[in-house]
């Protein structure tokens, strides 16, 4: 996590000074007055404001003033219950605006690292992984990827991760990618994402599983717009899975066989004027996590 953003902040500081201004005056002019971001239906929430936060940071430009107000945001959550999603998203956001001098757990326990990796285990599965929800019968690719991350964040162990590492395997398919859920025969970019990104976390992704992966993600480039698709189902591409695959094959030493023209190209065709970055030529709004997205992929190959 930490080596996306200190890799996203290098590539978004040698873009030019332009683009980062309107997306910081775009990106603060959507922070709400309680200091959240909200996502298409309105209304703050700990996830779109990850991406908010996200998006400035990588973008530089989180100043006191946005952590402060996001800050009370974040900590106006955290006596409510959440998912492993908002659980990802209150901590990433609380080491962000931490950055601009505004603690969310100055009030805290001192032992609420260990707490809340102890909360994480709640949505641990019999199969080695973790779900979306507690209790559930099997794990999700997506929110175990999710966990790790947090509990990298935390600098905490991860639990048994031998079996997370057994999980992300058995999600693996013949084409090379990854699944979300057991049952899935139809591999995806953004769980094949996840699935890379556990591996790496547990210094377990061998060379065979590389390569199948490049070959995979390579299959899902959008024929005629220079993006990823989520799935080979989808004709379209969108912002998301080619930020995901793009970030994934640089991860995995593949970025030079990326058509960087075409997916710079791709990306700025969703750029707006003012600020802000559509899903993918399907899309009519512009949205915080696309933005981030969109940032993302810009300061990916600058």
């Amino acid at each position: 996590m930490q080596k996306l953003t200190a890799d996203l902040v290098d590539g978004v500081d040698r873009l030019p000074a332009a683009f980062r201004e309107r997306h910081i005056n775009w990106l603060t002019a959507n922070q709400n007055p309680d200091g959240g971001f909200s996502g298409r239906e309105g209304g703050s929430d700990l996830y779109y404001t990850g991406f908010g936060l996200r998006s400035l940071a990588i973008l530089q430009g989180l100043t006191p003033t946005i952590c402060e107000k996001a800050g009370g945001f974040l900590k106006s959550k955290l006596n409510q219950p959440a998912s492993v999603i908002d659980l990802f998203s209150l901590l990433v956001g609380s080491f962000l605006v931490r950055l601009g001098g505004y603690d969310v757990f100055a009030e805290a326990p001192a032992d609420w690292p260990e707490r809340v990796a102890q909360s994480l285990e709640q949505f641990r599965t019999a199969d080695g992984g973790y779900a979306k929800t507690p209790d559930a019968s099997y794990g999700s690719t997506y929110h175990s990827f999710l966990v790790a991350l947090a509990i990298e964040l935390l600098e905490k162990p991860i639990p048994n991760i031998e079996a997370l590492v057994e999980f992300t395997r058995q999600r693996r398919r013949d084409d090379g990618g990854y699944v979300e859920i057991p049952a899935m025969r139809r591999c995806g970019t953004n769980p094949t994402a996840a699935g890379v990104g556990l591996l790496q976390i547990a210094n377990a992704l061998d060379d065979s599983s590389r390569n199948l992966v490049i070959d995979f993600l390579f299959r899902l480039v959008g024929e005629f717009e220079g993006g990823f698709r989520a799935n080979d189902r989808i004709p379209t591409a969108d912002l998301l899975s080619t930020f995901t695959a793009s970030w994934t094959l640089a991860q995995l030493g593949a970025k030079d066989r990326i058509d960087v023209a075409n997916v710079v190209a791709y990306a700025q065709s969703l750029e707006s004027s003012t600020g802000g970055f559509k899903g993918g030529l399907w899309d009519t709004a512009l949205d915080v996590e696309y933005t981030f997205y969109g940032i993302g992929v810009m300061g990916l190959f600058a």
